[in-house]
């Protein structure tokens, strides 16, 4: 019994790290998408009066977020393909993640910002992500920075600040082929 129980601990452990050896292993062939969560923010939400345009009324990155926006980029640069474009939500957390991690400004997607509130305009934002997902043809990989509630949105997956979730359109929907976690 206490062998089962070791052997079952071992592969729960294990299954985090098999899952980004394998999300890795996608990227390193490039041709994929990856949704990032932007890295660890301060705060759990945005104050009632953030303003998309004004970092000092929105959750920023951390320190801590701001290092593992570095980890990110140096992971991405020793174990993927080229990354042809990034896209992030307009909030600076998500465009500090990607200037932070690769060295450059993203271009400001507004369909990539949390979702809004109104069902329409929750469902138009999706399908902008799609569309642009479904229109990728690159031979290195599209970078998407978002939120965790966005993705969750797109994918009905769970993600932490600071994941990468590799998707590919099917349907009318995304499937997720893999993930990422960055400590």
């Amino acid at each position: 019994m206490l062998r089962i129980a070791l052997v079952l601990a071992a592969m729960m452990l294990a299954g985090p790290a098999a899952a980004t050896e394998a999300g890795w292993a996608l990227l390193r062939d490039g041709g994929h998408v990856v949704l990032l969560a932007h890295a660890y923010a301060t705060g759990s939400t945005d104050p009632a009066n953030v303003d998309v345009t004004k970092c000092s009324t929105q959750r920023n990155l951390s320190e801590r977020g701001k290092q593992q926006a570095r980890k990110m980029g140096a992971l991405f640069a020793a174990r993927a393909a080229d990354i042809d474009a990034i896209l992030s939500s307009r909030f600076c957390r998500c465009l500090d993640t990607a200037r932070i991690a690769f060295g450059r400004d993203a271009e400001p997607f507004e369909a990539l910002d949390l979702p809004a509130a109104d069902e329409a305009a929750a469902e138009a934002q999706r399908a902008a992500v799609i569309e642009t997902i479904a229109g990728f043809s690159g031979s290195g990989n599209l970078v998407l920075v978002t939120h965790p509630e966005t993705i969750r949105a797109l994918t009905g997956a769970g993600a932490r600040e600071g994941e990468a979730v590799i998707v590919r359109t099917e349907g009318e929907g995304l499937h997720v082929l893999g993930r990422i976690v960055f400590n």
